[in-house]
């Protein structure tokens, strides 16, 4: 049975290397939205601060907020990416994370290499990574250019690759960052299909997004975020 649960969470980044005064500058319209804050001399950035929060499955969620407000974080502090620097985070159930699905594509690898790579990384095993790849790459449409490297790709290629990769695996929690778009006309219909079919075996999905529309069409719960707080539920 999938579940999330966060309890007095917080998230904060340590600077080093820079000044306070030009850090600011830097961050002021930074993902993370943080506030700023010193800690035995070294500038830090709360991301998150304070959450609360208790998903299970059949649970849909929404997060809302304006850019910077913490939605992305969250979302990779429930991947695993970002450990809570603060409070007791708990997660049952396989996880796949849509928040970026080109992230760590290697360029110079081949679309075969990639998918092994990639694979590793979601935590599949090398015996399910065989198992997979002749699916992933019949639906990337790709053809021989599978064997080639990515670099030599269109951008609408390598976003078809990755999306075949990322939505081979059932998973008992979906996180996406929008809903998500393969940027080529012609692979759209069954690439929304697979998008359907993936969000409809998951136990728990979290999407963030800035569409009202699509929040309230996928989604069975919502909370607004503003400056790594959770201001409404």
């Amino acid at each position: 049975m999938a579940s999330i649960s966060l309890k007095n969470v917080s998230v904060s980044f340590p600077i080093y290397g820079a000044g306070s005064a030009s850090l600011k500058k830097t961050l002021a319209a930074s993902v993370t939205g943080g506030r700023f804050g010193k800690e035995t001399g070294v500038t830090v950035v709360q991301a998150l601060s304070g959450l609360n929060l208790e998903l299970k499955s059949g649970d849909r969620l929404g997060l809302v907020g304006h850019n910077g407000a913490g939605k992305s974080t969250l979302l990779r502090t429930l991947a695993g990416v970002y450990e809570p620097s603060a409070g007791e985070f708990t997660r049952q159930g396989s996880v796949a994370s849509l928040i970026d699905p080109a992230l760590g594509i290697e360029m110079d690898a081949t679309g075969i290499e990639n998918i092994m790579l990639r694979g590793l990384v979601m935590g599949m095993s090398m015996k399910e990574i065989e198992r997979l790849t002749p699916d992933i790459c019949e639906f990337s449409g790709l053809g021989e250019y599978v064997n080639m490297p990515v670099r030599t790709y269109s951008t609408g290629m390598m976003m078809r690759l990755a999306f075949s990769i990322s939505t081979s695996v059932e998973a008992d929690i979906l996180l996406m960052d929008e809903w998500l778009s393969v940027g080529d006309a012609a692979f759209t219909e069954k690439a929304e299909k697979r998008m359907r079919d993936v969000v409809s075996k998951s136990g728990i999905l979290v999407l963030a997004s800035h569409s009202p529309d699509l929040i309230a069409k996928e989604c069975n719960r919502v909370i607004h975020m503003e400056h790594g707080r959770i201001v409404e539920a």
